[in-house]
């Protein structure tokens, strides 16, 4: 997640996930359309405006963009068959031909500017239009080729150019969604399933599947039961890693792991009375065991980080060395903070932690909490429904909450 209110929240750099996924294979074999169970529905199916893990996911396959990152995380060119930087401040590129929306509508120079200029306006709502914030004007001399010009230089511009494009005067997709990808938009049940279906006319290498059910299983445990029946397919994070084991034993699945990029931290609310302290910040953060935690409640199936950048990430420094676990420390912060253990026992202090709903979310807060509890902090966990949750993160009302940043490649974002 990228932080809104840059001075009013900082991060402790807690853990990297490995990508965990289940699988099994389906009795029927002439299913073409794997189902995958997901935790929730996606919220908006339009790439100018999405924000969560799987909107994001759905909207990758849906929409094309300018450029895209390799599994290595480097920038390739994707609907651009060229990209070239004129000067520090001017870049042109040159579209592919026969591109095409899915409703049959060519894809030229006319739609990025469209899609482009719909984030610079001043009345847009997207969360991505700081991204396009240094882009002043753009030209398109002819239907495959257009010019940017930055209103000063900036190296990370590129990573901007990722974003899926949208058919000029479209407006609002997020219910309908209409781009370029490999798969199209078949239909939505709200709270139910959201079923795409194969682009057999895709400009590239049309998908090998007919389609991708992604069915909503609110309930981890149904959701890994009707994996183990093949009902689903394929099953990917979240899950409680203590489900682990089992899902080891079970002879038709199949679990496959690899370092992600993913990074989960606890925020803190710069502005309030006691976190804006920053030996109070240091304290909890020598509170927290990592390794502990690492152990005994993931099964080893993370990484401590010490910065944005997991192990995957081509900018991760292997040099960067931070304090572990070191309660006596932060017990002593916490007195020169001028919070010393109150005689009778009593808290040193009262926190508020907030956090999600999801099982294994709130199952760190509680182990949070109590580590915290150790050196004198009382925290209460409020575990709300994810919609309030992240609306109360945007708008800075917490004290402490934990996220996750999904896909963080460039250096930039930490600015």
């Amino acid at each position: 997640m990228k932080s809104r209110n840059r001075k009013g929240i900082a991060c402790l750099f807690l853990l990297f996930f490995l990508g965990l996924f289940s699988s099994c294979s389906s009795n029927d074999q002439n299913n073409n359309t794997p189902v995958i169970g997901v935790e929730t529905e996606p919220k908006v199916l339009d790439p100018r405006y999405a924000t969560d893990a799987l909107s994001s996911h759905l909207c990758e396959l849906l929409y094309d963009g300018v450029l895209r990152r390799n599994d290595s995380l480097r920038l390739v060119p994707q609907l651009a068959e060229s990209i070239e930087q004129l000067n520090e401040k001017t870049y042109r590129i040159r579209l592919r031909k026969h591109l095409f929306f899915h409703d049959g509508r060519e894809l030229t120079a006319k739609d990025v500017r469209y899609t482009y200029e719909t984030l610079l306006d001043p009345h847009s709502t997207s969360p991505k239009k700081a991204d396009f914030a240094q882009l002043e004007r753009i030209e398109t001399p002819d239907e495959q080729t257009l010019i940017l010009h930055l209103k000063e230089a900036f190296a990370s511009f590129p990573n901007s150019l990722t974003m899926g494009i949208v058919p000029q005067g479209s407006g609002d997709l997020s219910k309908k969604p209409i781009g370029s990808g490999a798969f199209l938009f078949d239909h939505a049940i709200k709270g139910k399933e959201v079923l795409l279906k194969g682009n057999k006319k895709y400009w590239g290498v049309p998908p090998l599947l007919d389609g991708l059910l992604f069915k909503v299983i609110p309930d981890e445990t149904v959701r890994l039961l009707e994996l183990k029946k093949g009902n689903v397919h394929l099953v990917g994070n979240p899950f409680t890693p203590a489900i682990i084991p089992w899902l080891k034993e079970q002879k038709n699945l199949k679990l496959e792991t690899e370092v992600g990029t993913n990074v989960s931290y606890i925020g803190f609310n710069m502005n309030d009375p006691l976190l804006k302290n920053k030996k109070v910040r240091k304290a909890i953060s020598l509170a927290i065991d990592r390794e502990m935690i690492i152990a005994s409640y993931l099964r080893g199936y993370a990484e401590q980080a010490e910065s944005m950048f997991s192990p995957a990430n081509p900018y991760h420094d292997d040099g960067i060395q931070a304090e572990g676990y070191n309660p006596l420390k932060a017990e002593q912060l916490l007195d020169e903070a001028g919070y010393p253990q109150p005689p009778d026992g009593s808290p040193r202090m009262h926190l508020s932690f907030k956090t999600s709903k999801n099982p294994s979310r709130k199952k760190l807060a509680e182990i949070f909490a109590e580590q915290l509890k150790k050196i004198g902090i009382e925290v209460e966990i409020k575990s709300m429904e994810w919609g309030s949750f992240f609306g109360d993160i945007k708008q800075g009302n917490f004290q402490l909450y934990s996220l996750t940043w999904v896909g963080v490649a460039d250096p930039d974002i930490l600015h």
